[in-house]
């Protein structure tokens, strides 16, 4: 039997360190009102974020919507910061220009 001494997460040392987490934001939106209707991944994500940011880590935390070709407003992640923002009881800035 081969047993592996992987590292997860919790094994690395992230305090004062930054730390790129690519999450799974592709939240479902509705169409007239560009509000989040289900927000389960969002959720599903907040045990690790809160264990990064209360471990001392500075999150860059990296996602999509949709798939544009280009930048297209109706898919930019501002709903998605703002509940993550209400989710975690904190400021959650958005980069103002990330396409490439």
């Amino acid at each position: 039997m081969i047993i592996y001494n992987k590292k997860t997460i919790d094994d690395i040392e992230v305090k004062g360190k930054r730390v790129l987490l690519r999450a799974e934001f592709n939240v479902p939106l509705d169409k007239s009102t560009n509000e989040i209707t289900d927000d389960r991944r969002i959720r599903a994500a907040l045990p690790t974020i809160r264990s990064l940011s209360d471990r001392g880590a500075r999150l860059i935390i990296v996602s999509h919507l949709g798939r544009p070709k280009g930048f297209d407003d109706k898919l930019s992640l501002k709903p998605v910061a703002a509940r993550l923002s209400e989710l975690l009881g904190k400021a959650v800035t958005l980069a103002a220009d990330v396409i490439g």
